[in-house]
């Protein structure tokens, strides 16, 4: 369970507390505390089974695979993954590789429908970029029409694990994942997927130049 989700819970016990002193009414009674219930089961962060084997890149968020594309960057061709998250899933993000944060920038923006193409560049978002090694893996955390907060508990230099908890974006939101060109992809648009636990792709040929990106790289 995510730390919000008791203090929603709680500040609607007060309010149900203050209403049931206020009327003695059931039925004025069940809204907060539905409401209390809702927020403790939205903020549920279950464990996952972490894939160990070398070279795999995980889902960084529960969701819904929307688009797969193949986009040029300067850094060169990279294939951008999205991901839906509804008010449904689970809202705790995790690392989808592990290595060191090379970058953490955070962006002031609109509250578009994450499901619109152009949420990835309006959007409130925070991008990062994690080097693994032979490899770098962007990801976005983007805000939705519901969402209101992104929460990310990285910095650069942090060193993280894959599938490790990294932050939420609270209520509904997406997630960009950019892979790079030498990987088997492993889902498809249409699939559902679990942060932690579902492979994204595979590296295919670790590439030893490591290739720099930069938030215009994945703007």
């Amino acid at each position: 369970m995510v730390r919000d989700g008791y203090f929603y819970a709680l500040g609607l016990g007060v309010v149900a507390a203050i209403v049931w002193l206020l009327t003695h009414s059931y039925i004025f009674l069940a809204l907060p505390l539905l409401l209390a219930a809702f927020f403790l089961w939205f903020f549920r962060d279950p464990n996952r089974s972490i894939p160990t084997e070398p070279g795999l890149i995980v889902s960084p968020a529960d969701g819904l695979v929307t688009d797969t594309e193949w986009i040029e960057t300067t850094a060169g061709s990279r294939l951008r993954l999205s991901i839906f998250l509804n008010v449904f899933n689970v809202h705790v993000n995790r690392s989808p590789v592990g290595g060191t944060v090379r970058l953490v920038e955070y962006r002031k923006g609109e509250f578009l429908n994450a499901m619109k193409a152009e949420s990835v560049l309006n959007n409130e978002q925070t991008l990062i970029v994690i080097d693994a090694g032979d490899y770098e893996i962007g990801f976005k955390q983007i805000a939705g029409l519901l969402a209101r907060r992104i929460v990310c508990n990285l910095k650069a230099g942090d060193r993280v694990e894959r599938g490790q908890r990294m932050g939420l974006i609270k209520f509904g939101s997406r997630c960009d994942v950019l892979l790079p060109a030498h990987v088997n992809l492993k889902v498809k648009t249409g699939m559902r997927v679990k942060g932690g636990s579902t492979v994204l792709a595979v590296i295919a040929e670790p590439d030893t130049q490591t290739t720099t990106l930069t938030s215009a790289t994945v703007a």
